[in-house]
């Protein structure tokens, strides 16, 4: 019988396309859990700019419980550490490519880890981190310089909008689309009519969202194109001591001064059931309550996740 030779083949030999394409399908536990160290080969691959053009962090959440004073929520220090052991791998793989950044509605983001992120991403477009307890002004601000580049935003709604709108407004010239994931009160609109009036999509869904809020936001962002309302609970306020009240439709005025917008979207029907939820949670939507990622569906496709 004929000597039969074995050819054996390294890990380094694997053609770097095809582990491109198999990385494209592993979810972000996967990517970090070591494939760049098992080869050259393997490291190349894993830093190819494509795979990182979107790092998405939505599969991670805190592991949190509610405190009364400020942050107003305790972060676990395991569930910490491991999301700051898969964002540092996953930002070192990516070597500054990343333009758009997920996180969950539920993770919440240190001022250190918030840092450490905003110095490895310096081209950012889009960001969505709808948590913000733990981050401090100084830190947001911080980052926003460092993306001059960010075009897209969704945020929660906080209570003080006008140090940070600002911020957008004087380091993010290409700045264009926003989501507020909360409430839209008169400082907020006023804000955004200050310091984003030329601020082209804006979306509020499924919020609470005053009358005379709205007003200010179509008549002070002359620049604004889309504007989505759906699913939110309007609310007029009338002089004291007359109670405020949920509309149920919108008025001929709103609806004159949205009629220069290409795109308004709305919904408030009675058998809507996105309608239902915002009316029983009062404005500040539950996302804990319903179908795991129903957070991140939004009317205007370029604000969905």
């Amino acid at each position: 019988m004929e000597d039969t030779c074995c050819v054996s083949r390294r890990w380094d030999d694997m053609d770097i396309d095809i582990l491109f394409k198999i990385f494209q399908n592993l979810n972000i536990f996967e990517l970090t859990s070591g494939v760049g160290h098992v080869c050259r080969t393997w490291r190349m691959a894993a830093c190819d700019p494509l795979l990182w053009k979107t790092l998405d962090m939505s599969l991670l959440k805190s592991n949190f419980i509610k405190i009364p004073l400020e942050p107003y929520v305790y972060v676990d220090g395991r569930s910490d550490k491991t999301f700051t052991r898969v964002l540092k791998i996953s930002l070192n793989l990516s070597r500054g490519n990343i333009s758009t950044l997920i996180f969950h509605y539920n993770m919440y983001v240190s001022d250190d880890q918030l840092a450490y992120t905003a110095d490895r991403c310096p081209r950012l477009k889009r960001l969505v981190m709808p948590a913000w307890n733990r981050i401090k002004k100084t830190g947001i601000c911080r980052a926003v310089r460092i993306w001059q580049d960010l075009e897209s935003l969704t945020m929660p709604s906080i209570s003080n909008p006008p140090y940070l709108v600002e911020e957008i407004s004087r380091s993010c010239k290409k700045f264009a689309e926003l989501k507020i994931m909360g409430p839209c009160d008169i400082l907020f609109a006023s804000t955004l009519a200050a310091f984003l009036p030329n601020l082209k999509v804006l979306s509020l869904r499924c919020s609470m969202l005053f009358k005379d809020a709205l007003i200010i936001i179509l008549e002070g962002l002359k620049g604004l194109e889309v504007l989505n309302i759906s699913h939110c609970l309007v609310v007029e306020v009338p002089p004291h001591p007359a109670p405020r009240r949920v509309l149920i439709e919108l008025d001929k005025s709103i609806l004159e001064r949205a009629s220069r917008l290409k795109t308004f979207l709305t919904c408030m029907s009675d058998s809507c059931i996105m309608c239902q939820r915002t009316r029983n949670d009062e404005g500040l939507i539950r996302w804990y309550k319903y179908e795991e990622d129903l957070w991140k569906v939004d009317e205007v496709s370029s604000l969905a996740v």
